[in-house]
C-alpha cells in the first residue's frame, strides 16, 4: 500500500518560510503526479502545487511566486519551499501522489502564520 509521509510543518511568522517534505514508499515514483493541497478551516481542500512525472509544475496563483515545488526521484520525495508566508497561507497542507487512477493522501500537516 502506498504511504505518504508528510514533515516540515509548524508556526511561522509573516514574511518567513517554511519547507514542507513528503516521502513516498511502494509506489512507482516515476510515473507518479505529485502535489501539494491545503484546506483552511470552514474552507475546501485546495490546490497549492503540482509537479508531474515530467517536471512540469503548476501553482495556485495566490502561491505563485512564492512557494516552489520540486522532486527527487532517486529519494521518492516531494518538497515544497515556502516563502514569504501569509496569514491567509494558514492551513492543513496535504501531500498528494496519483498514479494508474488512484488518489493518495498524506495524513496533513499544520501551517500557521501568525506573529
Amino acid at each position: 500500500q502506498v504511504q505518504l509521509v508528510e514533515s516540515g510543518g509548524g508556526l511561522v511568522q509573516p514574511g518567513g518560510s517554511l519547507r514542507l517534505s513528503c516521502a513516498a514508499t511502494r509506489i512507482t515514483f516515476s510515473l507518479a503526479t505529485m502535489g501539494w493541497y491545503r484546506q483552511a478551516p470552514g474552507h475546501q481542500r485546495e490546490m497549492v502545487a503540482v509537479i508531474s512525472s515530467f517536471g512540469t509544475t503548476n501553482y495556485d496563483y495566490s502561491v505563485k511566486g512564492r512557494f516552489t515545488i520540486s522532486r527527487d526521484s532517486s529519494r521518492k520525495t516531494v518538497s515544497l519551499q515556502m516563502n514569504s508566508l501569509k496569514p491567509e497561507d494558514t492551513a492543513v497542507y496535504y501531500c498528494w501522489l496519483y498514479t494508474n487512477g488512484v488518489d493518495y493522501w498524506g495524513q496533513g500537516t499544520q501551517i500557521t502564520v501568525s506573529s
